[in-house]
C-alpha cells in the first residue's frame, strides 16, 4: 500500500442501488477497503446481492477468477450506520437524483468523517456540485465523480470541481479516478448536467417528443438512430435503460438551471413516471420487458 499521505485507501459508498453497487464493486476490485451504506437491512441485503451477482457474471465470462471474486468480497463491508464512515478517506454519494436527499447526505457525512482532509464526492448526473459542497464545512474537498451504468463495464467518469475545490483535492481525486480505479477521466465545469447529460438529455427528450406527437413509432425511432447513425442503442431504449425517473430528474435539473425549451420534459415523460412506467428496471417503459431488473 502506498506511503503517500494523500493516497486514498478507505472508501465509503452511500447507496447500493444500480450505481452504488457498481461503484462499490470497482473500488473493491481496485484493492480498496470499501464500506457500503444503505438505509436499512433489507436494502443492504439487496445491495450485497447485486454486487455478488455482478461478480458471478464476471467469473462466468472469464473476466475474474473465483479466487479474485472472493478477494473482492473480502474487501467489502456493509453497514446501516453512517457513523461507521468516520475513518474513510473518501465518501462517494450514490443515492437517487434528488437534490434535498443528497444535501442531507452531504451534511451527515461532513459531521461523521473525522479525517480533516477527507474528500466527499457525488455521483450526481446533473446537480451542481457547489450546491452540495455548501451543505458541508469543507466545500473545498467536495467534487463530482460521475460514473456511467454499468459501472464495472463503462470506464468513463466525469470529474467536476466546484468554484472552491482546492488544488490538492482536485489532484487527489484525479489520481484516484485515473490511477487507482483505471477510469478514463473527462473534466467538466460545475454546470447542471455536466458534459454527457447536457448533450444526451436534449437528444432523448427530442425522441420522446417525436413519439408523443405520433410522428413515428418507438421501434422506428430507435432503428433510425441504430441503423442510420450507428448508435449502439436507440434513444427510447436508452431512456428505458437509464430509467425514465432519472431521465426526468436530470431534465428538470437542466431546465431549472438554464430555462431553455430543449431541456423541458415532455408531458408524456412525466405521466409515464407517475404511472410507474420507469423503463427496464420496472419492466415497462417505451418497451415492455420480460421482468423488471432485480432490486
Amino acid at each position: 500500500m502506498s506511503s503517500n499521505p494523500d493516497a486514498i485507501h478507505n472508501v465509503g459508498v452511500v447507496g447500493c442501488g444500480l450505481m452504488g453497487s457498481g461503484i462499490a464493486e470497482v473500488c473493491a476490485r481496485s484493492g480498496l477497503s470499501t464500506l457500503v451504506y444503505e438505509v436499512n437491512a433489507k436494502a443492504l441485503a439487496a445491495g450485497r446481492d447485486r454486487v455478488e451477482r455482478s461478480l458471478a457474471r464476471a467469473v462466468e465470462r472469464g473476466k475474474l477468477t473465483a479466487a479474485d471474486r472472493d478477494t473482492v468480497m473480502s474487501g467489502l463491508a456493509f453497514t446501516t450506520d453512517l457513523a461507521d464512515f468516520t475513518d474513510r478517506d473518501l465518501a462517494i454519494e450514490a443515492v437517487p437524483e434528488d437534490e434535498q436527499l443528497k444535501i442531507g447526505i452531504f451534511t451527515a457525512l461532513d459531521q461523521v468523517m473525522a479525517r480533516p482532509d477527507a474528500l466527499i464526492a457525488s455521483n450526481t448526473s446533473s446537480i451542481p456540485i457547489m450546491k452540495l459542497g455548501a451543505a458541508t464545512a469543507r466545500p473545498g474537498q467536495v467534487m463530482g465523480l460521475h460514473f456511467f451504468n454499468p459501472v464495472p463495464v463503462l470506464k468513463l467518469v466525469e470529474l467536476v470541481p466546484s468554484l472552491v475545490t482546492t488544488d490538492t483535492s482536485w489532484s487527489r481525486m484525479r489520481h484516484f479516478a485515473t490511477n487507482v480505479l483505471g477510469r478514463h477521466v473527462i473534466v467538466s465545469q460545475d454546470r447542471a448536467g455536466f458534459i454527457v447529460n447536457s448533450l444526451l438529455i436534449p437528444y432523448l427528450l427530442a425522441a420522446i417528443r417525436m413519439f408523443e406527437s405520433g410522428f413515428a413509432v418507438a421501434q422506428d425511432i430507435d432503428d433510425g438512430m441504430v441503423r442510420g447513425c450507428a448508435h449502439p442503442m436507440g434513444p427510447l431504449a436508452l431512456a428505458d435503460h437509464i430509467g425514465l425517473d432519472t431521465t426526468l430528474a436530470v431534465a428538470d435539473c437542466l431546465y431549472a438551471e438554464f430555462k431553455e425549451p430543449l431541456y423541458a420534459p415532455p408531458p408524456l415523460l412525466s405521466r409515464m413516471v407517475e404511472a410507474g412506467h420507469l423503463g427496464r428496471k420496472a419492466g415497462r417503459g417505451f418497451y415492455t420487458y420480460p421482468s423488471p431488473l432485480p432490486l
